[in-house]
């Protein structure tokens, strides 16, 4: 019950944007434009969040809420796995973030580890489609889809990007500390099944 808050506040702010987006009233809008209030009131009353950046968070969006979608590049060599170092927290993750519009997936993904990690890489398999609420990352004012593609190496070079300082190849017995907002240890597991597997269908939620 510890994050109920959080799923309450995300699913007023999904209403209330909904709203704001197809209403013609101006008393309804009156009332969306309160829905969100509440909604950014409640995530300032659990977080240390300031209501100015709770706001910008909330207003930018527009139209009908979605779940927003985070792709991970999953790359194996020599059994081990492509991990980047994060500038903003210093800790480790699949290279990856949000996809862009105007590119596929796996277009998306293409372009993450080559700007992160310096290789070019060609996919080869969808390993995973996650809901973030059903595995123990840390709270988001969003709701996230999380996609894991695995790709296979085929030129570039080992280089940190503009939000990346390190790249390096890990076994899973040795994992470094994790951006666990990015990605989990079990996350990480889950995918060295399909190493030792390469027959394992795709997991999905």
């Amino acid at each position: 019950m510890s994050d109920k808050w959080l799923e309450w506040a995300k699913r007023i702010q999904a209403l209330s944007q909904s709203g704001l987006s197809f209403s013609k009233d101006v008393y309804d809008i009156e009332r969306y434009e309160e829905l969100r209030t509440i909604s950014a009131e409640i995530m300032q009353e659990y977080t240390d969040l300031e209501m100015m950046k709770i706001r910008e968070l909330f207003t930018n969006e527009s139209g009908y809420q979605t779940p927003k979608v985070d792709v991970r590049g999953v790359v194996f060599k020599d059994n081990k796995i492509l991990m980047v170092r994060e500038k903003v927290d210093d800790k480790w993750s699949l290279p990856g973030g949000f996809c862009d519009v105007g590119l596929s997936p796996s277009e998306n993904i293409v372009k993450e580890i080559r700007e992160e990690s310096g290789y070019d890489v060609t996919p080869v398999k969808l390993l995973a489609l996650l809901d973030m609420n059903k595995h123990p990352h840390p709270s988001q004012p969003y709701h996230y889809y999380k996609i894991f593609i695995q790709c296979e190496v085929t030129g570039g070079k080992e280089r940190s990007g503009i939000e990346t300082k390190g790249v390096h190849f890990f076994e899973e017995e040795n994992l470094p500390e994790l951006s666990i907002g990015r990605n989990t240890e079990t996350q990480i597991n889950m995918l060295f099944e399909f190493l030792r597997d390469p027959s394992k269908e795709t997991i999905y939620d």
